[in-house]
């Protein structure tokens, strides 16, 4: 983790700007094609949902923008940000936090989260660490194909934990399509920002390669639920 020199940053205007705001976060929800995604985990046998977040993961720690966080008039830049998924209760009604550990290698990871997820199964918790934001919010909505969404957060101080959200595939021209909310905070980000983050998933969804190596054991599809 660095701490950023502002006054060498060059979007120090915009964060003084944003960061007075009483809510200074701003959402996207745009679809992307998961269609090749689908194709691989069938075939290598794996969660499509711990796969996928895996990709969001993987965006997010290789788009530098995405690692910053506000520390009070401080902006710090961590090496490796972890999702921490809202994981569904047995009964399907309620849901319980769990921090994946990240790792760039795509089967590291899908064998890390499979641990984490089952730990949180047989101890599940909805605490937060206070003060800890080397994090990534991920939840999903696999019962609707939204077109946008709201998350709750802390407003004094606002937070500058960015909130990702998946939700129901639909089939359009023979792909398939599925929404993906991101919300950030605009002191940090901007539209142009988001978009390029889009990108960069979309690039990790389309790429066959994406999770060469020994895989672990297949488990259970489970879904993500919304938080």
């Amino acid at each position: 983790m660095r701490i950023l020199d502002l006054n060498d940053w060059p979007r120090r205007p915009l964060f003084d700007l944003f960061r007075g705001y009483t809510q200074p976060d701003f959402n996207v929800t745009a679809t992307v094609d998961v269609t090749a995604l689908r194709a691989l985990v069938r075939e290598r046998q794996v969660s499509f949902m711990v796969a996928s977040t895996y990709v969001l993961a993987r965006a997010a720690n290789e788009f530098t923008p995405m690692r910053w966080r506000i520390r009070g008039d401080q902006v710090v830049e961590h090496d490796v940000v972890h999702p921490s998924v809202t994981d569904a209760d047995p009964d399907g009604d309620l849901f319980h936090f769990c921090a994946l550990p990240y790792h760039r290698s795509g089967p590291e990871f899908l064998r890390g989260a499979r641990e984490a997820l089952n730990d949180s199964a047989a101890r599940p918790s909805v605490a937060i660490t206070p003060g800890q934001d080397d994090l990534l919010y991920l939840s999903s909505l696999p019962w609707l194909h939204f077109t946008s969404i709201q998350h709750p957060q802390h407003l004094s101080p606002p937070d500058s934990i960015p909130r990702l959200t998946t939700g129901k595939f639909v089939q359009q021209g023979g792909r398939t399509q599925m929404p993906l909310s991101v919300q950030v905070n605009h002191a940090l980000m901007d539209g142009l920002h988001v978009a390029q983050y889009f990108a960069r998933v979309q690039a990790l969804l389309d790429d066959p390669a994406l999770l060469d190596g020994p895989l672990p054991a297949q488990h259970p599809e489970r879904p993500l639920s919304t938080s």
